[in-house]
């Protein structure tokens, strides 16, 4: 029973790494703030429509999202068009590196000093989280306000739903049941 336990144990870890080691595919955020996409009704045919991915993410990817997500909302509702009042794209990086202070967290071992009688005091260094490694990530969240409607006016911010998800639909990659 207990080999069991840890077995699954074992296999529940290596799937929730295996999900951090993928770039955010096109679902719906599971809460708040999360990775995935959020809408918001503002009116009866007004939306305000966010994507946001994780750290392996590309902007590209995460633009792409967004459209595709405006076109789906818009033939559920019944529409036609979306017309993008307002997009942006944010872009958030961040530096990892380890902490200065040998007694703190870093990284996913302890960093810590040992005391050898005949040299003193010693660091103790990991090969894949020493102190001289840095690193970059940059995650991207796309947002925009879109209007729904019918007919194709000549605009060139209003898209036909249809056409932007037949265009883009071999670039979504859905989630891994």
């Amino acid at each position: 029973m207990m080999l069991r336990t840890t077995l699954v144990t074992i296999a529940a870890a290596a799937a929730v790494l295996a999900a951090c080691a993928t770039p955010t595919p096109y679902q719906a955020a599971d809460r708040p703030g999360g990775y995935g996409y959020e809408q918001v009704s503002l009116e009866s045919d007004r939306y305000r429509i966010s994507f946001s991915g994780n750290s392996l993410t590309d902007r590209e990817t995460v633009e792409t999202y967004l459209l595709y997500r405006a076109a789906e909302l818009a033939l559920e509702r019944g529409y036609e068009t979306f017309t993008v009042v307002t997009r942006a794209t944010d872009e958030d990086t961040r530096t990892w590196g380890p902490s200065r202070d040998p007694w703190r967290y870093s990284g996913f071992l302890v960093d810590y000093r040992y005391y050898h009688p005949a040299y003193g005091w010693y660091p103790w260094h990991d090969p894949f989280w020493d102190r001289h490694h840095y690193r970059e990530t940059t995650r991207y969240e796309a947002a925009a306000e879109i209007v729904l409607g019918r007919g194709h006016p000549d605009d060139p911010n209003t898209f036909n739903a249809r056409e932007v998800m037949a265009n883009l639909g071999n670039d979504i990659a859905r989630p891994q049941m």
